[in-house]
């Protein structure tokens, strides 16, 4: 094996997609190195000529400044990547950022608020492990005033909102009769409907207000703006 980094690691690091990603596009045979097929767990450097789809990978993780932005996400907006450049409401193709960048984690299509985005794949892995239990608190407005003996029960988790995974105990502060904050540790698809569903309860509006310790503060919807260095060791701090 030469020396060098993995492939899917050479990626992640080089903006372009998480290191799950690479590893489907590397089994699917959509990635080559020097003509080849690209296979699991080989390795890389610069001077490999690495194509995506037949497309020339330009990017080097060693020469790319890192970035991280938080973005305003307006409801409506799929924060997945898959249909970048064909739905005109994907979340790379609102922001039109000048360098490839991609979420860290998501922030379903009828939620807004705060997301991060960056081009160091190495964070994202950081930020998103099951282990890293980083807040992220929520402004959640639901059909009817919650009673306080269910937000006792909510935050006590255990509910298997999917096959196989119970959810974790959560932080509940009701704010007004049909409004509450909810801060949670983990990242279950839906998981506030969910929990809302589970109790009789429909929400109407959800926000995301804070991941760790990044704050939505009055950035407008739509906006975004770049993390400054001591807020980015602050997140990494807050993974460890």
């Amino acid at each position: 094996m030469k020396e060098g980094i993995r492939i899917n690691k050479y990626l992640s690091a080089s903006g372009v997609m998480s290191r799950r990603r690479a590893d489907s596009f590397i089994i699917s045979g959509r990635i080559t190195v020097n003509g080849e097929k690209a296979v699991p767990g080989m390795t890389v450097d610069g001077s490999d000529e690495i194509r995506i789809d037949g497309r020339l990978l330009e990017a080097d993780p060693s020469s790319e400044k890192k970035v991280v932005i938080a973005y305003n996400k307006k409801r409506g907006i799929v924060t997945s990547t898959v249909n970048q450049g064909k739905e005109k409401n994907n979340i790379i193709d609102a922001i039109n950022y000048p360098i490839r960048i991609y979420p860290v984690g998501r922030l379903d299509k009828d939620s807004e608020g705060l997301i991060l985005l960056t081009n160091d794949g190495s964070l994202v892995n950081k930020l998103l492990k099951s282990s890293s239990g980083i807040e992220k608190e929520y402004e959640v407005s639901l059909d009817k005033e919650i009673e306080s003996r269910d937000i006792g029960k909510m935050e006590k988790g255990g509910l298997e909102l999917v096959p196989g995974r119970k959810n974790k105990p959560c932080r509940i502060v009701k704010t007004a009769p049909c409004k509450v904050n909810i801060t949670l540790t983990e990242g279950i698809n839906r998981e506030i409907r969910r929990i809302a569903e589970y109790y009789g309860y429909r929400v109407m509006k959800l926000k995301r207000i804070r991941f760790g310790n990044i704050l939505l503060g009055d950035l407008k919807s739509g906006s975004y703006r770049e993390l400054s260095p001591k807020e980015i060791k602050g997140l990494i701090k807050g993974s460890l």
